[in-house]
């Protein structure tokens, strides 16, 4: 067994007492806090206010009176997007601030989770410009009489409801897209991760934002995010999650016809034909399944290999991820840090002894490993997976890869679309024509190309199916904050429907 030796940086952490933003101002926990352990080194390292209904509608009756009758939605796109250049600042400046609580919070990398920062900081930088270009448009077509416009307005109160494995990177791929647009917003972070989005509350007030836009709410979802998808003074509700809390989610939102917008599970193929460069997919294959510890939505979780190839690629990986670096969230050599929780960690166990039971044969890993603290687990390779098989079929979260064989383009195809989900997949061949088949014909938000889990904040973001609904990122963002409205406008006199052209009235 290693032992983990506790750093000098969580040593030296004093544990944090957070506070939830309503209207401007931070309340403390009124009842006994919510306190996180860290799932890295056992030990609390944060507290955060357990917050109530009665907190949640507070936020929500803030933020429908700002939007209502404050500022923000009547300043200009280019005052709006100056507060966002801002925000962006002040987050770069406290990024090493922001990388720590997410790291000893999530058990993420520390390197890892310092790339995220630095992403997030072009996400707001990129919503920033997006502002200033949010438009409608005109149509002078519809004859001599008749000028039409079509306007954008925000839509008005959003709920933002995140989840534990990307907690400062996914608020950043909705936050700033809604106040682009002019909306007011209630956030809820998850109750295992809270700190990195309340210090953004710290930052967007001392950016300029408003008392009452963006208000921060911590808590458990049947307490608080309830109410969030539920109130009708809510007008929108943007969830990224887990695919069953996602439909409790639209269930919620259906009683007062909110737009929802779902960001949700995924089980995503590499799609490996024999003529692909091997040497660049082995290591996709390690990054795509163990990237985050396999807690992540995109993870590339299933491998369909070509028959004639599959052996020599399934050793290939297992020999590369015995190099994979398993340890201390706060060690930046770590590649892979710890599991979100010990139920998780049982959770991921659960499947692999259930394909392995099912016939699946282990070919590397399998087995939590114990450093004397927290919850580890290491890359995990199936092989000889079935089609049929949970574990090919539901999403794990966790670092542990399905391998599946394919003989022709339309079994690879088939195999891909055969779930319910379809956020993301990949292909590899060096055949163009190939790559673009499986682009066309497999269901998922995105397809990459010869490389795997790469992104930009142009590119959209979102899922097919079970996966989700709507999308993120991209130069319409902001538009999903928006409602369209025409204006038809009359040029002239207007003809009376009811009378005979050259009758007069008597």
């Amino acid at each position: 067994m290693t032992v983990l030796v506790t750093p000098k940086a969580l040593t030296d952490h004093k544990v944090r007492d957070f506070s939830m933003l309503i209207d401007g101002k931070w309340e403390p926990a009124n009842s006994p806090p919510i306190e996180r352990i860290a799932p890295g080194h056992g030990v609390v390292v944060s507290r955060f206010p357990a917050g109530t209904r009665a907190d949640a509608e507070r936020a929500i009756a803030a933020a429908r009176k700002a939007f209502d009758q404050g500022s923000w939605p009547r300043m200009t796109a280019s005052e709006r997007s100056a507060v966002l250049l801002k925000a962006a600042d002040l987050i770069s400046a406290r990024s090493e601030e922001l990388a720590l609580l997410d790291a000893i919070e999530a058990g993420k990398p520390i390197s890892q989770v310092r790339g995220e920062i630095a992403g997030s900081v072009d996400i707001w930088r990129y919503a920033a410009a997006l502002a200033r270009d949010l438009h409608g448009e005109s149509y002078n077509t519809l004859g001599d009489g008749t000028l039409g416009v079509v306007l954008r307005e925000a839509i008005g109160v959003v709920s933002i409801i995140t989840p534990w494995n990307f907690p400062f990177l996914i608020v950043a791929q909705k936050l700033p897209f809604a106040l682009a647009a002019g909306c007011t917003a209630v956030v809820k972070p998850s109750e295992l991760t809270s700190g990195s989005t309340v210090i953004l509350g710290e930052i967007l007030l001392e950016a300029g934002v408003p008392a009452g836009v963006v208000n921060i709410v911590t808590g458990t979802g049947p307490e608080v995010g309830a109410v969030m998808t539920s109130h009708p003074d809510v007008d929108m509700v943007s969830f990224t999650g887990s695919t069953g809390v996602g439909r409790q989610t639209m269930v919620s939102a259906a009683q007062t016809l909110k737009k929802v917008s779902l960001e949700l599970g995924g089980k995503n193929p590499q799609i490996v034909f024999p003529d692909a460069d091997l040497d660049s997919f082995i290591d996709a294959a390690v990054f795509g399944a163990y990237f985050n510890a396999g807690e992540c939505c995109n993870a590339g979780s299933r491998l369909i290999l070509h028959k004639s190839i599959a052996s020599d690629v399934v050793q290939r990986i297992a020999d590369l991820a015995r190099h994979v670096k398993v340890g201390d969230p706060l060690d930046p050599a770590t590649q892979v840090g710890a599991i979100i929780t010990p139920q998780h960690l049982d959770k991921i166990n659960a499947y692999v002894a259930g394909a392995q039971a099912g016939g699946a044969k282990l070919a590397y890993g399998g087995e939590p490993l114990d450093f004397g603290m927290g919850q580890f687990m290491g890359p995990t390779i199936l092989d000889a997976v079935q089609p049929e098989m949970a574990v090919a079929r539901e999403e794990v979260f966790g670092p542990v890869l399905s391998v599946l064989t394919f003989e022709t383009t339309a079994q690879a195809i088939g195999i891909a679309n055969a779930i319910d989900y379809g956020l993301s997949a990949g292909v590899w061949s060096r055949d163009f024509d190939t790559c673009l088949t499986i682009g066309r014909k497999v269901r998922a938000g995105t397809v990459w190309m010869n490389t795997f889990m790469d992104g930009a904040s142009e590119l959209p973001f979102g899922g097919y199916k079970q996966s989700g609904l709507g999308r993120e990122l991209g130069r319409h963002a902001v538009e999903d904050y928006t409602e369209t409205k025409t204006l038809n406008m009359h040029i002239g006199g207007r003809t009376n429907w009811w009378m005979p052209q050259n009758e007069k009235l008597a």
